[in-house]
């Protein structure tokens, strides 16, 4: 496994702070300055980067209102699969303003193509990165197309099992992707937080040798944050400007405070982690001398015994180890000592 990879720049690894994502979706709802301004809000939240899609409904689905295109039940009930692409896709002329702005902001931009001419599309805006998400994990024709570009891929899991998996990181290999991250993700919208099992992104990691992290469709940051302690070096989220906007995406999605609490809670979490040590930090140096150690807790005179009455284990830390007490006791003092003298090697005959 590489230790990290890099998109536009910007080194992805255990060893380098969270990156993410904020995925704008159908969060724009129509309107290409809401879209501008959520790429400001992320920006000033401290998102890595910004996540387009980048589909037509002709090129996920077909207008047909037979059974099988319905929707039933959840978010989307009583619309066909093209009404919803129809109001939720961004549109194409949008990409080219979308990156430009982007690029103004100082944020990278990238997409989640579904089809392959969508990957021919955003090759010519020079995306540096894709994703490929959840639902096309299992497409892959279009994977292979993607790998063959060259650039970092991000695979996400909802709904896939381990040979599914197992098959998209194979095809992303074979076909050139050398960059590769792999999230854990639960295609719920919103996902319950005791439906994610994060313990699988360590699981990840292990079993298919690659970098993992979270997509994470909850309403919260709690689940993202705990996903970094576990091992997740990519989070990513929907974000919009409101939550009640009525928009496709708008309800499972964090509103800008929430991005920046969880960039800022994200990177707190990473550095929690750490590495294995065994050593006195630096915050607790000052601290050593509020341990126990031996003192002489009532006069004694020169050639007197310590006992358990005029020896004992108590705060502050300047003295000999309390787990010497025992073989002190009985011992004789070489010179005499008050009260409140921490006992050294040299205060024993």
């Amino acid at each position: 496994m590489n230790p990290f990879i890099t998109i536009d720049g910007r080194k992805i690894g255990l060893d380098f702070k969270p990156y993410i994502i904020a995925e704008l979706s159908a969060n724009h709802n129509g309107d290409i300055n809401r879209a501008f301004q959520i790429m400001e809000e992320a920006k000033k939240a401290g998102a890595d980067a910004i996540k387009l899609q980048t589909y037509t409904p002709d090129t996920i689905t077909i207008d047909c209102d037979a059974i099988d295109f319905q929707i039933q039940g959840g978010l989307w009930d009583g619309q066909t699969l093209y009404e919803l692409y129809k109001s939720a896709h961004l549109p194409w002329a949008w990409h080219e303003p979308l990156f430009e702005k982007a690029r103004e902001l100082g944020i990278t931009i990238f997409s989640s193509p579904f089809d392959t001419s969508a990957v021919s599309f955003l090759e010519k805006l020079e995306a540096p990165a894709y994703k490929i998400a959840s639902f096309e994990l299992i497409d892959l024709p279009l994977i292979a197309r993607v790998a063959q570009t060259g650039k970092p891929l991000i695979l996400s899991t909802g709904m896939a099992n381990t040979q599914e998996i197992q098959d998209a990181i194979d095809t992303a290999r074979s076909n050139g992707c050398d960059e590769l991250v792999v999230l854990h993700c639960v295609s719920g919208y919103p996902a319950p937080a005791d439906q994610y099992n994060l313990k699988t992104i360590a699981d990840i990691s292990q079993r298919f040798n690659t970098l993992s992290g979270l997509s994470d469709h909850t309403i919260d940051n709690a689940t993202a944050v705990a996903a970094v302690a576990l091992g997740a070096c990519v989070i990513e989220k929907h974000v919009t400007l409101d939550r009640a906007g009525g928009g496709a995406d708008d309800s499972f999605s964090i509103e800008p405070i929430e991005l920046a609490r969880l960039c800022s809670d994200a990177n707190t979490a990473w550095q929690a982690v750490g590495k294995v040590n065994y050593e006195r930090t630096e915050s607790e140096k000052g601290n050593a001398q509020f341990r126990r150690s031996l003192y002489v807790v009532s006069d004694i005179a020169e050639g007197e015994a310590f006992t358990m009455e005029n020896l004992k284990s108590i705060r502050p830390g300047f003295g000999m180890a309390p787990k010497l007490l025992n073989e002190i006791i009985g011992k004789l003092a070489a010179k005499d000592l008050k009260k409140g003298v921490a006992l050294k090697p040299e205060l024993i005959k």
